[in-house]
This record gives C-alpha cells, structure tokens and sequence, in this order.
C-alpha cells in the first residue's frame, strides 16, 4: 500500500530543510536538496514503521487491523 505526502522544502542559507506536512515530527536538514528528500523519505518511512508498532503493541492481543482510505 503506497500513500502520498507532502514535502514542505525551502534552501535557508546554505542548508536545506524540509518537513512532511502529515507527519508531525518527521523534519531534516541536508546540504542539497536531493539529499533532502532523500533524508525525509528514509525518515518518514522510519516514522510510520516505529507508530506501526508502537500502535501493535498497544493493542495487545485479539486485534484486528483495518485499511482506512481518505
């Protein structure tokens, strides 16, 4: 399953930064700008997997997952 996100990306001085706009927390600095969305697709890949699992495990045992389009 394969979702969309937005980027929010602008060069400050000689960094780039960015940020996903539905992800709170997923924000990275790089020198490029390749190598900035680079960094925010590792790091919103890293985001989702770390609240899959912190979400499974709250859920504790005799749960159910569910696919929810919007």
């Amino acid at each position: 399953m394969y979702a969309n996100y937005t980027a929010v990306i602008k060069q400050n001085g000689d960094w780039w930064i960015g940020w996903i706009e539905e992800i709170p927390g997923v924000n990275c600095q790089e020198k490029t700008r390749e190598a900035l969305l680079n960094t925010l697709r590792i790091t919103l890949q890293e985001a989702i997997e770390f609240n899959r699992t912190d979400a499974i495990a709250a859920a504790g045992v005799n749960y159910t997952e569910e696919h929810i389009a919007v």
